[in-house]
């Protein structure tokens, strides 16, 4: 399960990098293209060394609609 916590707004850290959001479950949907474990794509996923901070907070911000859009879809 993804961590819902919204993006820090603190701006000391959101200067630090988050921790990736692979849970080691890599699966890569069809048709939406995300994988099952983190809900990332996988252009995402080999972005992610390379992605500044900002970057990943804003992305990692995406990632529980892209969850809950998914969950819905299954139901």
């Amino acid at each position: 399960m993804i961590d819902a916590r919204p993006p820090t707004s603190d701006p000391a850290l959101a200067d630090e990098p988050p921790p990736s959001p692979c849970n080691k479950v890599c699966t890569i949907d069809r048709k939406t293209g995300w994988c099952l474990g983190c809900w990332r794509t996988g252009e995402e996923i080999g972005a992610w060394p390379t992605m500044t901070a900002p970057a990943r907070h804003a992305l990692l911000a995406q990632l529980p609609a892209r969850q809950r859009a998914a969950e819905s879809g299954r139901q």
